[in-house]
């Protein structure tokens, strides 16, 4: 029951930071796109934010909508934050704000938060309860 409840909060926060990604957070994650990310991938920042974005809604919507796919699902939301990471190593050491993010110390506080979050997808998507909130199997 706890790893479903976790499994749904990790799909709501995806959910979530992938809509602010095509929104109103659109210019403050932005932000966070190094420089060498645009020339690595040839496109812009904004492309790079709004596909993450679009990345992070599927990601989440998955968590939860393919409970068989969990474990895959867990491993690749693991992946995706680890991808992102760059980026916010790339805001802190550029000290540049954003929503939620205009002190240094919040920055370097988001540093530390990256594991958890990576942590936290790994063991969620592990087996032992379901794409449901009742923890009900389906293998």
């Amino acid at each position: 029951m706890i790893r479903a409840v976790a499994r749904w909060l990790l799909a709501a926060l995806l959910v979530a930071a992938g809509v602010g990604h095509l929104t109103t957070l659109r210019r403050g994650f932005r932000i966070a796109v190094p420089d060498w990310a645009t020339a690595l991938l040839r496109t812009d920042k904004d492309t790079i934010v709004v596909v993450s974005g679009v990345v992070e809604i599927m990601l989440g919507l998955a968590f939860v909508l393919l409970p068989r796919e969990r474990t895959r699902v867990g491993l690749a939301v693991a992946a995706f934050f680890v991808a992102v990471f760059p980026g916010n190593v790339h805001q802190w050491r550029t000290g540049a704000s954003a929503p939620g993010l205009d002190t240094e110390r919040r920055r370097l506080v988001r540093l530390f938060l990256q594991p958890v979050l990576v942590a936290w997808a790994v063991w969620a998507g592990q087996p032992g309860t379901a794409g449901t909130l009742s923890g009900a199997s389906t293998r």
